[in-house]
């Protein structure tokens, strides 16, 4: 998963923008569409994840529904997948599908360092999503 963008606003999301609170340690933002296959394995795994993870939140947004934050964040494909940190900045992102061990990764980076210390250590995964 790659790092995240730069400090401007677009690359910040609030819970305006999602339609429901962020994740008290990260939030797994996916974009999908209605007749994208790899989009419902995308959902699969990051409902795993989300459920793994305490603080972790999981939001799936409808691309065609949603153009404005699809050309806010340049969104170019289905599925797009973001890692959120606790503020809403983007941290990581990426598009297709991701693997488990891969979303594991890309939250070791936007989870601060005090709150690494949970029942799963995020830090012993792999580093690029």
């Amino acid at each position: 998963m790659n790092a995240g963008a730069d400090d401007r606003g677009e690359d910040r999301l609030t819970a305006a923008d999602l339609g429901r609170e962020l994740g008290e340690r990260a939030t797994l933002v996916h974009f999908s569409t209605a007749f994208c296959q790899p989009c419902r394995a995308t959902r699969r795994v990051l409902a795993d994840v989300s459920a793994l993870v305490p603080g972790v939140s999981h939001v799936e947004i409808d691309a065609e529904s949603r153009l404005d934050l699809v050309r806010r964040l340049d969104v170019l494909r289905t599925p797009t997948v973001l890692v959120l940190g606790p503020a809403g900045n983007v941290v990581r992102r990426a598009a297709g599908l991701p693997r488990k061990a891969e979303v594991l990764a890309a939250l070791a980076a936007a989870v601060p360092e005090p709150d690494r210390k949970s029942s799963h250590d995020l830090s012993h995964q792999p580093d690029e999503m």
